[in-house]
Order: structure tokens, then sequence, then C-alpha cells
């Protein structure tokens, strides 16, 4: 039978209302010929997050703030990446220009947990939850992207089918740029575990961007080659030039070849190189050019532009170029002081290897952190090309890992330390490392429970806007209950007002400011989607206005888990209670018992 059959039958069948009808057909019309295919296997997170909302705050004692004002702020995330990725998508839908996660590889090992287990070999939905973790993330993940934005995403053999199949879908066979080859390891293994397999000596990295048609945002390096001088003075400017003049002997003999330019001829025994078509053309665009009698083609920089030679990005990483996990581990615990005990470390260069390929401001994520290489590799290259990239780690401190291991590796580069060879290392002094925790909230939207949702998300705020510094507005000192002012002398100020009874004073105040021309942003509490516009209508060229926690729960409602229909938990209400009527009715057919459990009203007691 096929599908529309089907269709029909279900739109016959009794006891569904045309609701129920227009689902199932739905689901059958959305089933896929070909594609990849798993048992969804729910997480205990996502459970929380039907009824929660993340927020992130500030740790401020493990801040870590450089003195220089162009210092870029880092962030780390202590925290469920689900969480913390659910939170990004309000402060950085479509502002992260590249993404690099190295998610646990899933081989039977101990290397990856599902609600809180290990998920071992022997289980028989092993990739069915690999699937089901990795499919909610990569979600998320692809709008944060930007429009140009890529992700890379490292795996060994035991999901890399699953991975890229999985990425297809998401991003679109048409969006996969390719996949990187990374030399993981030089080592020989056990000759007796090698004996009966191939030794695996390399890992994957796949590479896809968000849409393929606006380019992926490479920056290749350009090839070293002999200069090319432009020293003729040309009726453009300044060119090189070429004699058009070529021999004329043997079988090459062309009369056709031979005709004037500029009222000159070929020497004898000469022909030209160029067709008449191509001179004409030549002259008419005034690059025909005459040096000593001898016709000349003039060539302009803007002619060559296009023949730069660039080094290609090598789909093949050579643990030589850019390190091992060897390597990695090495520098790990040389930077750490002692062993940490992690045996499969990125090395920094494999890190830097890909980020170098794009823009110098970059922002990049890493929501699958470990032991904080990412941001390492970042602030490296940042010192190397005087680059202002931004980096953002999630890490969900198992065992500890984001404190000790994740922040105080980072604390260590960015601070200085002294290596386990006994080396004094200098510190990358300018950066600014941030620490967050995700917090959740109950997604009921009481007046209490939006008021809190405000509060709390102003340092979300903060890393939105990318302001940190607090400061008198107007030359006022608010009380931080009603309003809190941002600036960071730079041109980014933002101003939080958590009570709306205070916006005309605060309007009164700006107004009453000189005017800089630049635009404050401002949030206000609002129980609805209105910022108050209109009470801000004496300074509107001065502000953007935006109303919270409206834009918050905009945000949240593209990625959060769907709640059920309030329909549906009014039905199932419903159902209970006309399942405790009868069950009431029962009992008082029950002779010769009394019904004691009832109060005077007639409710239970």
């Amino acid at each position: 039978m096929n599908k529309y059959e089907l269709a029909k039958k279900i739109t016959q069948l009794d006891g569904l209302t045309n609701e129920e009808k227009a689902s199932l057909v739905e689901l059958l019309r959305s089933q896929k010929k070909y594609g990849l295919v798993w048992e969804d296997k729910p997480e205990e997170i996502e459970t929380r997050l039907v009824d929660e909302l993340p927020v992130l705050t500030e740790v401020q004692e493990r801040a870590i703030v450089s003195d220089s004002p162009d210092a870029p702020n880092h962030i780390l995330i202590e925290g469920d990446n689900l969480e913390a990725l659910t939170a990004l998508a309000y402060t950085h839908e479509g502002k992260i220009d590249v993404i690099y996660i190295d998610p646990p590889y899933n081989t039977g090992n101990k290397d990856f947990v599902y609600n809180d287990s290990f998920v071992d070999r022997e289980d028989g939905y092993r990739h069915s939850k690999w699937l089901s973790f990795m499919n909610k993330r990569l979600q998320i993940a692809k709008s944060l992207l930007a429009s140009g934005g890529v992700i890379f995403i490292s795996i060994d053999e035991n999901e890399e089918a699953q991975l890229k199949l999985l990425c297809d879908t998401l991003f679109g066979n048409n969006n996969y740029i390719g996949t990187l080859t990374w030399e993981s390891t030089t080592q020989p293994i056990n000759a007796g575990k090698a004996k009966f397999q191939l030794q695996q000596k390399t890992e994957w990295i796949l590479a896809y961007t968000n849409n393929k048609t606006l380019k992926p945002n490479f920056i290749l390096k350009e090839k070293e080659s002999k200069s090319k001088t432009y020293t003729f003075k040309g009726k453009l400017g300044p060119c090189r030039l070429e004699i058009i003049e070529k021999s004329d002997a043997g079988q090459y003999n062309r009369e056709t070849m031979k005709f004037p330019i500029l009222g000159h001829y070929p020497r004898p025994g000469k022909r030209w190189q160029i067709g008449e078509k191509t001179a004409r053309f030549l002259m008419e665009n005034n690059r025909i050019e005459i040096e000593d009698g001898i016709v000349k083609k003039a060539i302009y920089p803007e002619d060559e532009k296009d023949s730069i030679k660039y080094i290609p990005f090598w789909s093949f990483l050579s643990a030589n170029d850019v390190g091992s996990a060897l390597k990695g581990k090495e520098e790990l615990n040389n930077i750490m002081g002692y062993d940490v005990g992690f045996d499969t470390v990125k090395p920094s260069k494999l890190i830097k290897e890909l980020i170098l390929h794009f823009k110098s401001d970059s922002t990049i994520l890493d929501f699958f952190a470990g032991s904080g290489t990412t941001l390492h590799a970042i602030m490296q290259l940042n010192n190397e090309d005087g680059g202002c990239r931004k980096c953002i780690l999630v890490n969900n401190n198992e065992n500890s890992i984001c404190q000790e291991i994740t922040y105080g590796r980072n604390k260590r580069v960015i601070n200085g330390y002294t290596s386990s060879e006994g080396e004094d290392i200098e510190g990358l002094h300018g950066n600014n490392l941030r620490y967050y925790r995700t917090t959740l909230l109950s997604r009921d939207k009481s007046v209490k429970n939006m008021r809190q949702l405000v509060r709390l998300a102003t340092d979300m705020l903060c890393i939105k806007n990318d302001v940190y510094t607090e400061a008198s507005f107007c030359g006022k000192h608010l009380n931080p209950n009603i309003a809190r002012y941002f600036d960071n002398g730079q041109g980014n100020r933002m101003l939080v007002i958590y009570e709306e009874r205070a916006i005309s004073l605060l309007v009164q105040l700006m107004a009453q400011s000189e005017d800089d021309g630049i635009k404050t942003m401002v949030y206000v509490f609002s129980p609805g989607a209105d910022p108050y516009t209109d009470d801000f209508e004496d300074v509107a060229e001065r502000v953007k206005l935006c109303a919270l926690p409206s834009a918050i729960y905009e945000a949240y409602k593209r990625v959060l888990p769907k709640r059920k229909p309030k329909i549906l938990d009014e039905a199932l209400q419903e159902m209970k209670t006309q399942a405790e009527a009868e069950a009431n009715v029962q009992q008082t057919l029950n002779f010769g018992e009394e019904n004691d459990n009832t109060n005077e009203e007639g409710g239970e007691a």
C-alpha cells in the first residue's frame, strides 16, 4: 500500500479529531526515503528544559581582566552544553564565525556519558544515543553560525560515517566543504593488538558551512614568489612591459600574424604573438606602449590581481607540522606542571592551523572544551599576528575539569607560569577571561518569574553587547535594584531598566546630557513586547530599545524543547477529573460502606 492510500485510510478513522488525523498524515508525509534514521533517546537535561530555561551568571571572582583596553573578552561557561547553547541562542544567534568541537568519539571505552551513565560497546542503543545527543546540539550550533561561518568537527572511525550523514541532514550536503585528515599518532601500537587489524593513525575533521553559496570565509596565505615590479610609466600609470614579438621561423611561419600595430610592423624574421583582434582590444584599452622603437604590451597591477598564487588549505594535517595527540598531552602537562591524566589532547598547533584561515577578529566557539586547547590556540594566534579573536568555551565540569583544567590552564597561559621543565613562560597578558555558570529558571511566565529572569539575564546582556564595565549614568549613580548602566569607553553602552516606573526620570537625565552621537542599547522590563517606545520619544535618536524578557523568550522558543499544548493539558486534566468522578460514583455504590473521605464541602480531604 502506498503513502497516499495510507493517508486516505487515516482520514477515515473513527475516534480521532481532524487535528490528530492531520498530524498522522504529516508524519507519514515527512518520512524520508533516504537518510539517517535512529531511535531517539531523550536526555534528562531535555526533560528539565521543558519546564525551565537557562541563563548565564558570572562567577566574578574568577574573572581575569587585562590592563589593556583593547583586550578581547573570552568566555568560559561551566554547565551542560545543551543549556549553554540555548543561552547562546539569545546572545550569539548568527554571530559565530567558526565553531570547532571535539565531541566524545563513542568508542565504548568510557568516553561518552549519557544521562549520567557511560555508554559501552555492548549497549544496543549506543549509536542512537550518540546521534540523539549530537543532533540536539548541532541544531542549535547551526543557528549560531554566521552566514559564511564554518563548523569543524573532530571524529574517528567509530562515528565518522554516522556524523557525515547527520551533518548532511542538518547543514545540507551542498554545504559540505570537505574532510581534513589529521595524523593523530606516529606511535606503533602493541604488536598483539595490531596482529589482526589495521592500525588507525589518523582522525578526521569534518567541515561544513551554513551557506556555501555565500562562500566560506577562508583566508588563504599568499605563496611567496618573485615580486613583480611596475617601473614603466604607462598611459594608465605604473606598469611593466612585455615584448609581444616572437621568432617567425620554421613551421610556425604565419603571415596572418604580421600586421601593423600603431604603425609598427614586426621586424624581419619576427611576428606578433597576438592576433589582430587582440591587438585592437589592447590598443583601445591603452595596453600598448612603444619603448626604444619596440612594440610591447603594458601590464598593470590590477591586470594580475587574480593571478596571485596561494598556499592551499591542505586536507592532510601532518603530525610533524601540527603535532600529534601525544604532543597535545605533553603540551598540557607542561603548562599544568603535572600529569593531568588526559591521553587524547588536541595540540594547539592543530587548532591554530584551522583558525588562521579566518579573519583576525573572528568569534570562535568550542562547546566541547575539554582542556581548553581552543582558547590557548586563539590567544597564541592573536599574540603572533596582532589579531583580536574572541573565544567562547563550554565545559560541563565533570570531575571538576572546567574549574581545575580548562580554567586553570588558560589562567596560567594568561598570567604566565613555570613549566614542568622549570622554564619561566611569559603570560599572554593582553586577554580577558570571564567565567560563567548556567542557572535554570522556571519557564512559567508569571510576573515574578519574568522579573527574576531579567535581573539574572543581565550578565548575558553584557556578553551579548560585549560590555562589562559598570559606570555612572549621566553623572548619577544608579540604584542597582532600579537600573544598571554599562560603558566600555569605546562606544559600547548599555542601560538595563528593572523598574519601569523609573523610565521617565532616566529619560529626563539622558535628555539633559550632551549627545555625543553614540547610541545606548536600552533593555526595559516589560510584561509584553513593548519597550515603552513612547516614553523614550524625546531621546529616540539616542537609544536602541528592546523589551525583556520577551526578546529572550522569543529566542529560546526556537531552540527549547516544545511544551505540551495547553489544550492537551486541559484534555488530560478533564480525563483525570472524569476518572475521579467515576471512582467516586463507584465508591457510593459499595453498599454497607460509609463514604468518610470527603470534607464538608465535598472535596477531598
